[in-house]
């Protein structure tokens, strides 16, 4: 049979035990369709990268799925019909990895990680951050005599 993954993204106003009721129905619908879930693994809520149907956030699921197509097609048009799920993807692969995925493996990195993407503060250079006055530093400036700058143009004592 033929190999897919299938991510679904559930709003985030549900509870976790809620996304995984969502699984659960997916995979009593390819179990009637002679499929089966290999892997599922809950992302948890994180943010996405645009509002989607008002929701700023929402609860991440990954299923690996070895089921014939016409049990996916069911399953994918059940998922389209809960009004919970805000997007699905599904595709094919050649083989379902057993260790945990990329985002998984990520988030627990440990803090080793955090420490080298600090740099540090910033060091005094030729430019500075641009906030700030001006002052005396512009070239417009040091080129005339500080007695020029006192006295507007004009004006005399």
């Amino acid at each position: 049979m033929p190999l897919y993954e299938c991510v679904f993204i559930a709003r985030n106003d549900i509870t976790q035990q809620q996304v995984e009721a969502i699984a659960d129905q997916v995979t009593a619908t390819l179990a009637e369709g002679g499929g089966e879930v290999r892997k599922r693994e809950y992302w948890g809520l994180r943010g996405l990268a645009y509002r989607i149907k008002k929701n700023r956030k929402g609860h991440y699921m990954l299923l690996g799925l070895d089921t014939p197509p016409a049990a996916l097609n069911e399953a994918e048009r059940q998922l389209g019909l809960n009004e919970d799920v805000l997007r699905m993807l599904t595709v094919r692969v050649e083989a379902i990895d057993e260790a945990p995925s990329a985002v998984l493996s990520k988030r627990g990195g440990d803090d080793r990680d955090r420490e080298k993407s600090f740099r540090g503060p910033r060091p005094a250079g030729r430019f500075g951050s641009g906030r700030g006055g001006r002052g005396d530093d512009r070239e417009e400036f040091r080129a005339r005599g500080r007695d020029e700058m006192e006295m507007p143009m004009g004006i005399e004592e």
